[in-house]
This record gives structure tokens, sequence and C-alpha cells, in this order.
């Protein structure tokens, strides 16, 4: 049974990404299963640290653009909306070059908060980092009421 509410396309979801951080550190959305989601992102001079490895931000970057799509496709989108709330990331090893892929998967999916874990590895599947994001699910605004005209008391 699959996790999500939205079914969208690999193609739909990187499609999201046109123009923002994702897209400049070079993130792809891999594989949806159907209670994963995949991406990956080279490690190159964008993601780089002056050391010439894998920049921990960057491992966060990739963890949190995970968990979030992930998050946004448990609800409805037309009622609520997603936020991050809390990340951690544990740097447990290294990459100099290559891709990292990252895997997001629940370890809760309640009302108003969403908690995953994503493990990312290099190609080879050595681990590199094990992050935890927490997502707030909020009430989407409802559309403003049209205000009412004031009145001169008599």
């Amino acid at each position: 049974m699959s996790l999500w509410k939205q079914h969208k396309s690999l193609a739909e979801l990187n499609a999201w990404n046109a123009g923002r951080m994702m897209e400049h550190v070079g993130i792809e959305l891999i594989e949806l299963g159907p209670d994963y989601l995949k991406g990956r992102m080279p490690v190159d001079h964008r993601t780089h640290q002056p050391m010439g490895l894998l920049h921990g931000g960057a491992s966060a970057v990739l963890a949190e653009t995970l968990g979030s799509f992930a998050s946004s496709l448990c609800i409805d989108p037309e009622v609520e909306t997603c936020l991050g709330l809390e990340i951690n990331a544990n740097h447990v090893g290294s990459a100099s070059s290559g891709y990292v892929i990252g895997t997001a998967r629940p370890i809760h999916i309640g009302r108003t908060t969403h908690v995953w874990d994503i493990r990312i590895e290099s190609e080879a599947g050595k681990l590199v980092c094990v992050s935890r994001l927490t997502m707030a699910v909020l009430a989407r605004p409802r559309a403003q009421f049209q205000a009412q005209p004031k009145t001169a008391a008599t």
C-alpha cells in the first residue's frame, strides 16, 4: 500500500526544482517507491568544501529536499502545507566525486508532524550521512474573506 496522497511522476517532481537551490546543486529525484523517495546529488565543485570533500551543508540540503518532497506527497495540498521544523545530520563518511544517493523513509506520519529518516550513501553504497527531518503540517490559510463595509452608527 502506498504512503502517498498525491501521485506525481518523477518528471513532475523534478520540474519543481527549476530555478531553485536543488537545481543549482544538481539534485535529481530518481525513484519513488511505495514508502520512500530517492534522489541523487553530484559531488563536484558545487558541493565541495575547501578540502575537496562533500560539504556537510550540501548533505543537509539533499536530506531536507528529499524529506520535504516526501512530506508534500503525504498531504492534501488544497487544505494543507508542510514546512521544515528541524533537521539534524550526522556526517559519518566522506565522498569526493561521483554522486551521493539519499533515501527518505518515514519514521512518523502524523496529523501535524512528519518525521523522516534520510540515509545518504556513495555510489558504492558507503554510508556518508544519516539525517532526521521533522516537518510541520499546517492548514493552508483560507482565502481572504471579503471585508464587510462599515456602516455608520445611527
